[in-house]
């Protein structure tokens, strides 16, 4: 299983939210490329990066800032946040980001995630599917869609999406542990993509849990800068 560390983005700050709250930052490293090189030096290989004020305004509002940290750190980068158009992932991938995560716009607008697989691959494409309530919400957590969360995936799966984020919203930076309930759905409904789990990871322990349930990967922030959960302990369930 890949474990993936979290940087999040916010005023060109390293933050954590809670349940998406933006009313609730905390402010985890002030340099954010810093941040970045902690994760490099102990030994992680990927990591996940969200732009929360490109996800709320829909744009790539910290490109340059995700861009130097490819650059400097040669980390494996997933990036989410504010991708509304093929010409902010083109953009994205020839800087040399590994994959895209298209959240908003498979609610909005299936097609595009379509022409997006067509043109640039499923390697190098992720939908991530945020739920509230088992409903999708997107704009940044900001709206709240009538769409069931599984319905989502399997219409996604059918595009040829073989790669899925998903996050129960209210177990986001909760250290309340995942929703191992919504992942067993997900993984029984699902045929052919896979998922990385994100939200309340708490201990190894969740980590370990996830694995085994056959997860591709799973992501850690809270939990990690909490200090809950070690680097080393990070890299040992990798390599279980």
């Amino acid at each position: 299983m890949q474990v993936l560390p979290a940087i999040d983005i916010r005023d060109g700050r390293a933050v954590r939210l809670v349940r998406g709250d933006f009313a609730q930052e905390t402010v985890v490293n002030q340099d954010v490329l810093a941040q970045a090189k902690i994760f490099q030096k102990g030994g992680i290989q990927f990591i996940h990066v969200v732009d929360l004020d490109g996800a709320v305004a829909g744009c790539s509002s910290s490109r340059d800032l995700i861009a130097k940290i490819k650059r400097e750190t040669g980390l494996g980068i997933e990036v989410g946040g504010g991708i509304r158009t093929l010409a902010q992932i083109e953009d994205y991938l020839r800087v040399g980001i590994d994959r895209v995560i298209i959240g908003s716009m498979a609610v909005k607008n299936p097609d595009f995630i379509k022409q997006a697989l067509e043109r640039f691959g499923s390697d190098r494409i992720v939908v991530g599917i945020d739920a509230k309530d088992e409903r999708v919400i997107t704009e940044g957590w900001l709206e709240t869609s009538h769409i069931h969360f599984i319905d989502l995936a399997l219409e996604m799966e059918k595009l040829g999406v073989t790669l899925f984020v998903y996050t129960d919203v209210d177990r986001d930076g909760t250290l309340t542990g995942p929703n191992f309930a919504h992942y067993n759905q997900l993984m029984s409904k699902l045929t052919t993509a896979h998922v990385i789990a994100s939200g309340g990871i708490h201990t190894k322990r969740d980590l370990e849990r996830l694995a085994s349930l056959g997860v591709a990967g799973t992501i850690v922030g809270k939990a990690y800068y909490n200090g809950n959960i070690s680097l080393e302990e990070l890299k040992e369930v990798m390599s279980c």
